[in-house]
């Protein structure tokens, strides 16, 4: 495959960064290169490869040996030895030597891989930028740089690393305040604070006294503007600066920092020592409290709790556990404060103690928001941008293949995609959408005829783009309503990912009605405003099943309200693993399948769709995706409030229940929370009983046997066969929930609505709803109807249900409907009453084992409310 070019201004400014400057340099001779760093002996080291005629497009696998390859006329091979003292990382802002390789042209294309002494990866940059740059973490030793000539033609690079040199901030020198801002120095360094709301501080320092803006508005929009009534004073050893709510200190000798309440004496956050910086990054280290918990980072792979641990924010091609392609530089904390670097630098945050978070760019540009977590994300995402609202469509699952010269599958033809849409219909699985090529030589014909076979099937054509989008009107024309964005493309990440998903989610939105529903592997902050994340090409195990549930769930503490991985992994083929992946997946706002590209365990190429496996795997994945079909107007609901508050619908538990100490711990790393109403707790492993089911504080009723649980317990021993994913709902809950055999949103019954209520004291849930495809929501064209529930007691009394009158407008909202109520109660009800009249006794059923009370109510004007009460059933005991 051929990667896309880059713009030469973009490549000219990156190696003027780099100071490689533009002039081509003598090529060394063809012998693998050696160097040393140390702080006795040379800081840094420069080094220039062969002239490569030609790449060989492939990777590390491909490079020989170095003494296999004496002339690197394959690749070249640069041995770095670094001796560091020990210690010496512990806190350095960059965490390791950063090591750049830079050329000159645009149509060339350098990958770098480091191995350590043993021969392990430790560090890779193979992305599609200029230069490419990344650094070995705590080096010490001798480590063998790989290049390989990926594209060029007659060119070489230029490598570079250095031992980063920490300077630390001395004695403030200046201090003023004027309009808001204070202004400060430490001799040539200069700083800036001020409160862009009464609970937002931004902290601005530059170690060279020069103020700049590399992120312009590509992440922040529109600058917050600084709050002119504030106060000022001279403490002593601090200046303050004060809005309402908090309070900066700015210490004098050394200069550092801290941030209190109102009362200027309960601590937010406060540095252990002044900042610190080296020739390409800087750091700021707090103080930590003695049970703060911290989480955040964007995409963490298999991890959402990140106390005592080190995580990278930067850009990842490792799609497994412990990669971060999908990081953010932002982290929040149980002490009541969110931080984020207004940057595009790559960062590593150590939340030790102290708390060390650097990044390697030689400035500090940090957003601090004031709260506990919900409120952080909103305001966080208030800054960056709130999460997008999907089409409805969006939350039903997706397929994806490549149909037309596909190398794994023989040739076929793009129409074939049909006959796979079909199938799904005859299998009465639901599926919203499907890509139909991969951009990776695999194009398309016969698009539009593609487009309208896809919707007479009830779903949306989608393309996949390797390098760009340059037909998208006629695209979109042809019925394109979706778009997935490849590595190729995006694998920069930062700012290329930011440009490429609004440019995708604008084309689409740009040449129809649609929303744009935009799909990629690699980003940034703000990327929640435009697309929906995946982790990356995996490869089908127990692990992947294992480590994506905490992935998605520690995402949503970063406003990331739509992050998923390939249903069974795009690699390798196992049903049960298939299966269980599936359904735990299937509880999460948006899913895929990928086909086309795996084996089964004969070798043999296998597609994943849904039913290939047969029976019972067929039955069971019908069984999940008809529920999640079913769970729409529940997920939907959700979605609107994410777009509204940031926080989406897959949760930590940590974050409804941050009291509760097991909560942040690993105890619960196997579980989320769908909103606040669902507890799943997969099955990870090949097994039929799930064991450390962590339920918090509160009543949880069993989904499927209506058994209830008090809180906080642990449950052992749960059976979970196959067909059973272990899933709990928190007694109070209100789901709406589409009628039962909803296979499509398209083809959904609109004048019934289901409502699945777990009767427990009083409670309520507003159910969102719009058109589920235009853009007219955005000019509040949508309706929302609430549901209290009011139970007087448990086992007894009544239980009373008001469904509030619809209200708003939208196209095609239905005039009137009927109410199918699955009402799960303390004991049958002595009479079931509908706006003052008894229903007769065949109206309505009880299972008198599972303690569930269904009517189905006549149609009622959607502008009008009624009220349902259930005499003598009470609350679930």
């Amino acid at each position: 495959m051929t990667r896309p070019r880059l713009l030469l201004a973009m490549v000219i400014a990156a190696l003027v960064t780099l100071g490689l400057g533009l002039n081509t340099v003598s090529a060394r001779a063809a012998t693998p290169g050696k160097g040393t760093l140390s702080v006795s002996g040379s800081t840094s080291v420069t080094w220039e490869s062969p002239v490569y005629p030609k790449g060989n497009e492939g990777g590390l696998k491909d490079c020989p040996k170095a003494d296999a390859d004496p002339e690197n006329k394959v690749c070249d091979h640069f041995f770095l030895t670094v001796d560091a003292p020990d210690g010496y990382w512990a806190d350095n802002p960059e965490g390791g030597v950063p090591v750049s390789i830079g050329w000159v042209g645009n149509d060339n294309d350098f990958d770098m891989f480091i191995l350590d002494a043993s021969g392990k990866q430790v560090a890779s940059s193979a992305g599609t930028a200029n230069p490419e740059q990344t650094v070995i973490p705590d080096a010490d030793g001798t480590y063998e740089i790989v290049v390989v000539p990926y594209a060029v033609t007659n060119v070489s690079y230029t490598g570079t690393a250095y031992l980063p040199e920490p300077t630390d901030v001395g004695a403030l020198t200046h201090f003023s305040a004027k309009d808001g801002v204070a202004s400060f120095a430490a001799g040539t360094a200069q700083g800036k604070a001020a409160f862009t709301a009464q609970d937002q501080l931004r902290l601005q320092f530059a170690p060279d006294g020069k103020f700049t803006e590399p992120t312009g508005t590509k992440i922040v929009r529109t600058t917050p503007q600084p709050l002119k009534a504030t106060r000022s004073w001279d403490a002593g050893t601090y200046y303050a600066l004060a809005s309402k709510q908090a309070v900066l200190r700015i210490y004098k000798s050394p200069l550092r920092f801290g941030l209190y309440k109102a009362d200027n004496r309960t601590v937010i956050w406060e540095e252990s020592k002044g900042l610190r910086w080296t020739q390409g990054g800087l750091r700021q280290s707090l103080k930590r409290g003695a049970t703060e918990q911290f989480f955040g980072g964007g995409e963490q792979n298999g991890s959402f709790s990140h106390r005592d641990k080190k995580i990278n924010v930067a850009n990842s091609f490792d799609w497994n556990e412990g990669g971060y392609n999908n990081s953010q530089p932002f982290y929040l904390s149980t002490a009541g404060y969110g931080a984020f670097r207004n940057t595009f630098a790559p960062g590593l945050y150590n939340f030790g103690d102290p708390v060390r978070t650097g990044a390697r760019e030689k400035r500090l540009d940090a957003y601090y928001f004031i709260g506990d977590a919900k409120k952080v994300i909103g305001d966080y995402t208030a800054l960056v941008g709130k999460p997008f609202m999907p089409p409805i469509y969006g939350l039903e699952s997706g397929d994806s293949d490549c149909y037309l010269h596909n190398a794994n599958r023989g040739e076929r033809h793009t129409l074939d995609a049909l006959k796979v849409a079909e199938n799904f219909n005859t299998h009465q699985m639901p599926n919203g959408w499907m890509l139909v090529n991969d951009g990776y030589g695999c194009g398309y014909e016969n698009l539009p005829q593609t487009g309208t076979g896809l919707l007479k099937t009830n779903m949306q054509l989608g393309l996949w783009t390797q390098n760009g989008l340059p037909n998208q009107a006629d695209e979109v024309k042809a019925g394109v309503r979706v778009r997935k964005l490849d590595v190729a493309w995006v694998g920069n990440g930062y700012d290329f990912a930011l440009d490429a998903c609004q440019q995708a989610k604008s084309g689409i939105e740009d040449n129809s009605d649609a929303r744009g529903f935009v799909w990629l592997p690699n980003s940034w902050a703000g990327i929640q405003r435009c697309g929906v994340l995946w982790s990356g090409d995996q490869k089908l195990s127990w692990d992947y099943v294992r480590w994506q549930i905490p992935t998605y769930a520690g995402s949503t503490m970063s406003g990331i309200a739509y992050n998923t991985g390939d249903v069974g992994a795009i690699f390798g083929s196992d049903p049960k693993m298939h299966t269980r992946d599936l359904q735990w997946k299937s509880m999460t706002p948006t899913i895929m399948t990928m086909d086309g590209w795996a084996s089964d365990a004969a070798g043999k190429p296998i597609d994943k769709q849904p039913w290939v496996f047969g029976e019972p795997y067929t039955s069971i994945n019908r069984k999940y995706l008809q529920l999640k079909e079913r769970l729409i107007p529940f997920m939907y609901s959700l979605s609107a409030q994410a777009a509204r508050t940031g926080v989406g619908a897959i949760r930590p538990l940590a974050l409804e229940y941050p009291n509760d100490p097991v909560t942040a711990t690993d105890a619960v790393k196997q579980e989320f929370l769908v909103g606040q109403d669902f507890l799943v707790a997969p099955v990870s492993s090949d097994t039929s009983v799930r064991d450390g089911i962590y339920l918090p504080k509160g009543t949880w009723v069993d989904y499927w046997s209506g058994k209830t649980f008090q809180g906080p317990t642990t449950i052992n021993g749960y059976k979970a066969p196959l067909d059973t994913l272990p899933m709990f709902v928190r007694a109070g809950a209100v789901v709406p929930m589409w009628p039962q055999g909803t296979l499509s949103y398209k083809t959904r019954d609109t004048s019934t609505l289901d409502y699945d209520i777990y009767a427990r004291g009083r409670s309520s849930f507003t159910v969102y709803e719009d058109d589920g495809v235009t853009r007219q929501f955005a000019a509040g064209k949508s309706a929302t109807q609430q549901v209290e529930v009011t139970a007087a007691g448990q086992g007894a009394g009544a239980t009373v249900i008001k469904v509030g009158a619809s209200t708003g407008t939208y196209a095609g909202k239905p005039v009137s409907r009927s109410y199918g109520l699955t009402v799960h109660v303390g004991a049958k009800p002595k009479v079931v009453v509908v706006d003052g009249r008894p229903l007769a006794a065949g109206a309505w059923t009880y299972d008198a084992a599972k303690k569930v009370v269904r009517l189905s109510t006549p149609k009622v004007s959607t502008a009008k409310a009624f009220t349902v009460v259930l005499a003598g059933a009470g609350g679930i005991t």
